[in-house]
């Protein structure tokens, strides 16, 4: 697919995903999300990639979503936007289950879907004085495709508040309900990122996507539910090649061959 909506770009093994239609401060449309979908279901370990950087190109992230597309989808049928939503949905839970650490580099604004793609990212880094809102409601619709990782972050009490007020919160107020992992000045998001994923980097990258895995199914699951689930995925851990020369690595004073390159 050519990319239209989109920037891709690879530093090594950073890649950097970048909203790039800065002329609707980064609405997305049908065709971004099936670019969303396509590039971040492409990513994994054995291409090298280590992290994926997701930003919006401009002073914007994301304002939801655009409202030549919403205009289009209020004369769609019933299955026709429900065949929509189903693409927004995928779109989601791509991002959300992408091989690779995905962190967030949020500013200016994110409202609706911006909160949604915000939601999606294993970790998000905002600049201070980025605005937040999940406005669907003023609109008399609903944040529904987003909810279920929008939920995940901010707890139910929370998204009792936002989701039925639509009103705008600042970046300080989505670090306090867990939108967000850490707020930053304007100046320093670039690098807040960057430490982000050098950090990332010197883990395992097949533990790292194994610790994504782990954490959507054990999220779900009780206590006693999860001894299955947790005990298989140490012992394959342990057993892995990977495992054997992070152990190893440690007694031996040394950096693992993921780091070294050795």
């Amino acid at each position: 697919m050519t990319l239209e909506t989109l920037k891709v770009e690879r530093a090594g093994a950073v890649a950097r995903v970048t909203l790039s239609r800065p002329d609707v401060r980064n609405a997305f449309d049908e065709r971004m999300i099936a670019e969303l979908t396509e590039v971040f279901a492409a990513f994994s370990p054995p291409d090298g990639t280590r992290a994926v950087v997701l930003s919006g190109e401009g002073k914007t992230f994301c304002a939801g979503a655009d409202v030549n597309w919403m205009r289009r989808a209020a004369s769609f049928s019933r299955e026709e936007n429900i065949e929509d939503a189903q693409r927004m949905a995928c779109m989601l839970r791509t991002i959300d289950t992408c091989a690779v650490p995905v962190v967030g580099e949020i500013r200016g604004a994110a409202i609706g879907g911006g909160v949604g793609l915000t939601a999606v990212c294993d970790v998000a880094i905002a600049a201070e004085g980025t605005v937040f809102s999940l406005a669907e409601i003023k609109l008399g619709i609903l944040p529904a495709a987003i909810s279920p990782y929008v939920l995940r972050a901010i707890g139910a009490r929370n998204a009792r508040d936002v989701f039925l007020t639509g009103e705008r919160f600042d970046a300080a107020e989505a670090k306090r309900i867990g939108l967000v992992h850490d707020v930053v000045a304007p100046g320093e998001l670039a690098d807040a990122v960057e430490r982000k994923v050098a950090s990332i980097a010197t883990s395992g990258p097949e533990a790292v996507a194994a610790a994504k895995r782990l954490i959507d199914v054990v999220s779900g699951l009780g206590i006693e539910e999860s001894f299955s689930v947790t005990v298989a995925a140490i012992a394959e851990r342990r057993a892995s090649e990977e495992g054997r020369e992070g152990l190893s690595a440690f007694l031996e004073k040394r950096k693992p061959s993921w780091i070294s390159g050795k």
